[in-house]
């Protein structure tokens, strides 16, 4: 095991966003790269965003793709949360309750590196809009900086409500070295004197996540870019407190099909929502990892061992990686198509009876040929009740593509047809060797071939000239369904 510990740390504030998962994954191929340990730590000091039961589903999503956790957070064997490790408590609430940040808070007021502020929420946000409009960068103007810290503390034991904030060096610069970005300053004179503990007692984000990641010996930090400019406050604490900062790797945006932040405000996707398509975690998570990433081949389909194996941070892109669902769908299709069609039944089965396509008594052997039908044209699981549809609809509610509709309207149509309807009037059912046999007998019969042959039935059949092997969808429609089908071609195409 090497001294390589990563964390993936957010908050539970509901259903685990799919750039969240691109972060939680990064980090985790990396940890498996270096043999390093992958942490899991909950940050819910923001009490006003806690959403109940959005832990658990965190946790679910994360042991659905299969990014494993080693230390931290997770799921017990029966399902339920717990914690691993001899840093913990992993969950920030706790943490708090523990009293772990009341020392490292202190040290900072005793040595002038953070001051108590008195001012309500409604001035500081009335100060921020006056230098919003004379054109400055909005920030708290620093009126508590100068107040003596025993008048300070005298005023917060009479009851007097306050936060804490970081006393920012003036006009200095602030560097930090970026594995991905490389170097980077930022001015303090266009940095605000951030907020360390909230007015209800509980540590902001940038207090809690430096103190946490240096009592749990964190080596690397993988976050989002949008935490770039949050980076030289936390830059500037670790120097404050005389420890070694981590190396931090801010990851590119995951950019919609407009070029925007693919993110939870905009309603882009939930993990949930992908599972809830029917995509297989070896799909989204394969998927992922060349979302800002590519592999030092042409290669683009890879297992999550072999993403490990390559994965590191040297190949990954600074710039926005679009969130490409066509992408997705091919990729997942391929280990749809891998799928063994008693697998792939089990897969879709759900979907089928959620459609109200075929009812809990759907024959398990029907099911697989269904499946096997279908295969080669599923991408995610929902696919295949639209795929399947019309395979059980009534004629009249079919969906006739016009393609089909100028197959049917010739005259070699009409003889094949009543060709078709010939050979099922002598048959008592559809078996496998009528499905097998019927088209070459007709062949042989009218003369005709080729697409002219096959188009017409297929397309009467299916209500499309393209589709999957025909025998097999004979036998999923039956005689029954096919004769209405027949008769009804005949009479309103």
């Amino acid at each position: 095991m090497s001294d390589v510990r990563v964390r993936f740390a957010p908050s539970p504030t509901g259903y685990l966003h799919i750039g969240g998962l691109r972060t939680a994954l990064f980090n985790y191929l990396y940890a498996r790269h270096t043999d390093g340990t992958m942490i899991l730590r909950i940050e819910d000091t923001d009490r006003t965003r806690f959403v109940e039961g959005a832990l658990e589903n965190l946790l679910k999503a994360l042991e659905w793709s299969g990014v494993e956790i080693d230390e931290g957070v997770m799921l017990d064997d029966e399902g339920h949360v717990t914690e691993k490790g001899e840093y913990g408590p992993y969950i920030q609430s706790d943490r708090v309750e523990a009293g772990i940040y009341d020392e490292y808070i202190e040290k900072l007021i005793d040595e002038d590196k953070a001051y108590y502020c008195f001012c309500s929420q409604e001035r500081v946000d009335a100060v921020r809009d006056q230098m919003k409009a004379d054109g400055l960068t909005p920030k708290y103007d620093g009126l508590c900086r100068s107040i003596p810290k025993e008048e300070a503390r005298e005023r917060v034991a009479n009851g007097e409500e306050y936060t804490v904030r970081l006393k920012l060096p003036q006009d200095r610069e602030i560097s930090f070295d970026d594995r991905i970005k490389g170097k980077i300053t930022f001015n303090t004179n266009d940095m605000d004197d951030q907020v360390l503990i909230k007015r209800d007692g509980f540590p902001t984000y940038h207090f809690a996540v430096v103190v946490d990641d240096h009592l749990m010996k964190i080596t690397h930090v993988v976050r989002g870019d949008e935490w770039i400019s949050s980076t030289p406050k936390h830059v500037y604490l670790y120097e404050a407190f005389g420890w070694d900062a981590p190396e931090y790797i801010h990851l590119p945006t995951v950019l919609n099909e407009n070029h925007k932040k693919y993110s939870k405000r905009n309603g882009d996707g939930m993990v949930e929502d992908f599972i809830a398509e029917g995509y297989t975690p070896e799909g989204l998570v394969n998927f992922l990892s060349l979302l800002g990433w590519s592999p030092d081949s042409e290669e683009e389909i890879f297992s999550i061992e072999e993403l490990s194996k390559q994965f590191d941070f040297d190949r990954v892109n600074k710039t926005g990686a679009v969130f490409d669902k066509r992408k997705l769908d091919w990729i997942n299709g391929h280990y749809v198509r891998e799928m063994s069609a008693a697998d792939l039944a089990e897969a879709i089965k759900p979907f089928m009876l959620e459609s109200g396509l075929i009812d809990e008594d759907y024959p398990a052997d029907q099911l697989e040929m269904l499946a096997e039908t279908w295969q080669s044209a599923i991408d995610k699981f929902s696919d295949a009740p639209k795929l399947a549809a019309n395979m059980y609809a009534d004629p009249a509610d079919m969906d006739w593509e016009e393609e089909a509709k100028e197959a049917l309207d010739t005259e070699e149509a009409k003889t094949l047809v009543d060709a078709f309807l010939e050979k099922l009037s002598g048959t008592d059912e559809i078996d496998e060797e009528f499905a097998k046999s019927v088209m070459k007998s007709i062949q042989k019969e009218t003369g005709i071939k080729g697409k002219n042959l096959w188009f017409p039935i297929r397309a009467a059949i299916t209500g499309s000239v393209h589709g999957p092997d025909l025998s097999n969808v004979m036998l999923l429609m039956g005689k029954e369904n096919i004769e209405k089908r027949l008769n009804y071609v005949k009479e309103n195409l």
